[in-house]
C-alpha cells in the first residue's frame, strides 16, 4: 500500500490527520485521534514494560521539554546540531540534501562536509525537485532546533529539546540518589521532541514535533555485565559498515556471539541489540524478514557515539528501509559536557573503590515511526478484506460488541460491554449496519475479536445469561463461550510483554 493510500486509511478510522487540517494543514505536524492516540499510548507502554523490565534500577522520569541555553551549549547542539541544506537559485527553495541526492547516495548524507555534498552535486547534476532547474548549491549547515524567548521580559534564551536524551542526563545526579549511587543505572523518557526540519517529508518519518521513547543506561566503563550466554545463539539481522562498503545492502543474520567474538563488539551492546529485535518482532509483530540492524561508519554516526546501529524496518509505503530506533554506545561525552557546562561533579566511586565518569548506552525508539510500520506491515488486503493484524495488547479496541438486532439483544449486549469495561477490557459497542459491516470496521481498526449477542446470549423468561459468539480476526473461526470463559480467554490475551530481568534481585548497596 502506498503512502498515500495508507494515510487516507488511518485518517478514515480516526488514527491520524494533519494539525490544523481546517486551514490545510501545518507541515511536519499531524494529530492524533481517538484510535491513534489509544494505539500510540500502548506501544509507549508496551516499550516501557519491556526495557524497565530489564533492570530494578531502570526509571522512567517526566523531565521539562524547555531547555536552557547553557545546556545544548554544554550538549553540543548549539554548534553540531545541523542538517546540511540544499538551495535552488532559481525558484530560492531549500531541501534537505539526503532528499536531493537519495538516488545517486540512497544511505543518506551523514558524515559528509559541505565540500563533499558540493562536489555529488556537480557530478550528480540532480534536478530542483520543485522547479526542475539544475542551479542547485550547498549553503551554510542549518541548526534544527526550536529557540523561545524566556522569562518575563525575553531576555532570556531557551530550547525546546530536540530530543529527550539530554533530560536524562540533567536527571543523572539527582537519579543517583534514587538509584542508591548504584551502576548499572538506567534513565528513561518517553515524550515530545522537537526539530525545526528544513523539509519535512514521509509523514510520521520527518516531523516537527515528534515522540521518542529513550533509555539511558548510564555504567561502570570497566564492566557492564549482563546476562549474554542468553542470547548468545539469537541471530539478528545485521549490514556491518564493511558490508556496506562492498556495496551489499542485504543484512546477514548473525549469532550474538559471533558479533562478539568474530564482530569485535562488547557484550553489553549486542544484548541490547538483540533486546530491540526482539521487542520488534516478537513482541510488537514486525516481520523479522523486514527488520534490520545497520552500523554506521566512523564518519557517518553522530560525533559523539563510539558505536551506532540503527534498526530500520522495510516499509513498502515509503519504498524501503526507513530507521525507527537504534543502540548508540555514547561513551562518557554527555556527562563530562555537562559536568564542565555545570561545575558539577557527575563522577561516581565504584567498588573498586575509583571514581569514574559513567559510560552511556542509549537505547533509542521513534514512536510515531514505530506506529507507521505496525500499520505499513500489519495492513493487508485479502480479497474484500482489510485486517490490521495489531497484537491483542496494542489493539486500541480488544473486542468489538455486536447485537445481533437491536431491539431483541441490544440491552444483554449492553450488559456484556459494561462487563467487560469493568474488568479492564477494550470494548466498544456497536450496531450501526450489517453484522458483516461491523466486522470490516473492526477488522481495519485492528480489533482482534469481536463478540456477538444473539439468541442463545438469552435464557429465555429470566436474567440469566447463555452464550456468546466470538471471533478471531485472523483467522475468523468462531466458538460459543460463557461469559465467565469469555472473560478470561480475553484476559489472557491482553497482556504487556515483559522480558526477564538483567540485574534480578540485585542488593542495595
Amino acid at each position: 500500500m502506498k503512502s498515500d493510500a495508507l494515510f487516507a486509511l488511518l485518517r478514515r478510522r480516526g488514527y491520524l490527520w494533519p494539525s490544523a487540517e481546517i486551514y490545510g494543514g501545518a507541515q511536519g505536524l499531524y494529530d492524533y485521534g481517538p484510535l491513534g492516540a489509544a494505539l500510540k499510548r500502548r506501544i509507549e507502554e508496551a516499550w516501557a514494560a519491556w526495557f524497565l523490565g530489564l533492570s530494578e534500577d531502570y526509571y522512567l522520569i517526566e523531565p521539562s521539554e524547555l531547555l536552557p541555553e547553557a545546556v545544548v551549549r554544554a550538549s553540543g547542539h548549539l554548534e553540531n546540531f545541523t542538517d546540511p541544506e540544499i538551495l535552488c537559485g532559481q525558484c530560492a527553495s531549500v531541501f534537505r540534501a539526503d532528499t536531493v541526492l537519495e538516488k545517486v547516495r540512497p544511505d543518506g548524507v551523514d558524515g559528509l562536509s559541505p565540500a563533499e555534498i558540493a562536489g555529488l552535486l556537480a557530478e550528480a547534476h540532480p534536478k530542483c525537485p520543485k522547479c526542475g532547474s539544475d542551479r542547485l548549491s550547498v549553503p551554510k549547515p542549518f541548526n534544527m532546533m526550536f529557540g523561545v524567548a524566556f522569562g518575563a521580559q525575553g531576555g532570556e534564551r531557551a530550547y525546546l529539546r530536540p530530543e529527550t536524551a539530554q533530560s536524562s542526563y540533567l536527571a543523572f545526579d539527582r537519579m543517583c540518589e534514587v538509584g542508591r549511587k548504584a551502576l548499572p543505572l538506567g534513565v528513561a523518557v518517553i515524550g515530545r521532541a522537537f526539530r525545526n526540519e528544513i523539509a519535512p517529508r514521509q509523514l510520521l518519518f520527518r516531523m516537527r514535533s515528534f515522540t521518542q521513547a529513550e533509555l539511558q543506561i548510564f555504567f561502570d566503563p570497566a564492566g557492564f555485565p549482563v546476562p549474554f550466554e542468553t542470547v548468545r545463539s539469537v541471530e539478528i539481522p545485521v549490514l556491518r559498515a564493511d558490508r556496506r562498503s562492498e556495496g551489499r545492502s542485504d543484512p546477514a543474520r548473525i549469532t550474538a556471539g559471533a558479533l562478539v567474538g568474530e564482530g569485535g563488539l562488547p557484550e553489553f551492546f549486542v544484548f541490547h541489540l538483540v533486546q530491540l529485535y526482539r521487542f520488534l518482532t516478537s513482541e510488537l509483530g514486525l516481520p523479522a524478514a523486514s527488520v534490520r540492524f545497520l552500523e554506521k561508519s566512523e564518519k557517518e554516526r553522530a560525533f559523539y557515539n563510539r558505536l551506532q546501529f540503527d534498526v530500520e524496518v522495510r516499509l513498502d509505503s515509503l519504498g524501503g528501509y526507513r530507521e525507527v530506533g537504534a543502540v548508540h554506545y555514547r561513551g562518557d561525552y554527555d556527562l563530562r559536557r555537562h559536568a564542565e557546562g555545570s561545575g558539577k561533579d557527575l563522577s561516581l566511586a565504584t567498588e573498586a573503590g575509583q571514581r569514574v565518569v559513567p559510560h552511556v548506552l542509549e537505547v533509542t525508539l521513534g514512536i510515531d515511526r514505530t506506529l507507521w510500520a505496525l500499520a505499513d506491515c500489519g495492513l493487508t488486503v485479502a480479497g474484500e478484506r482489510t485486517i490490521w493484524k495489531l497484537p491483542s495488547f496494542l489493539a486500541p479496541v480488544e473486542v468489538g460488541i455486536f447485537p445481533l438486532r437491536t431491539k431483541d439483544h441490544g440491552p444483554k449486549a449492553r450488559e456484556v460491554y459494561e462487563a467487560l469495561r469493568v474488568e479492564g477490557i477494550r470494548a466498544e459497542y456497536d450496531s450501526a449496519g450489517t453484522i458483516g459491516k461491523r466486522y470490516a470496521r473492526m477488522d481495519e481498526a485492528g480489533t482482534p475479536f469481536c463478540v456477538t449477542v444473539d439468541g442463545p446470549s438469552i435464557v429465555p423468561g429470566t436474567s440469566e445469561t447463555g452464550t456468546f459468539t466470538l471471533r478471531e480476526r485472523d483467522s475468523m473461526a468462531q466458538v460459543r463461550l460463557a461469559l465467565a470463559p469469555l472473560l478470561e480467554r480475553l484476559r489472557a490475551a491482553d497482556r504487556l510483554p515483559r522480558p526477564p530481568p538483567v540485574h534480578p534481585n540485585r542488593p542495595a548497596t
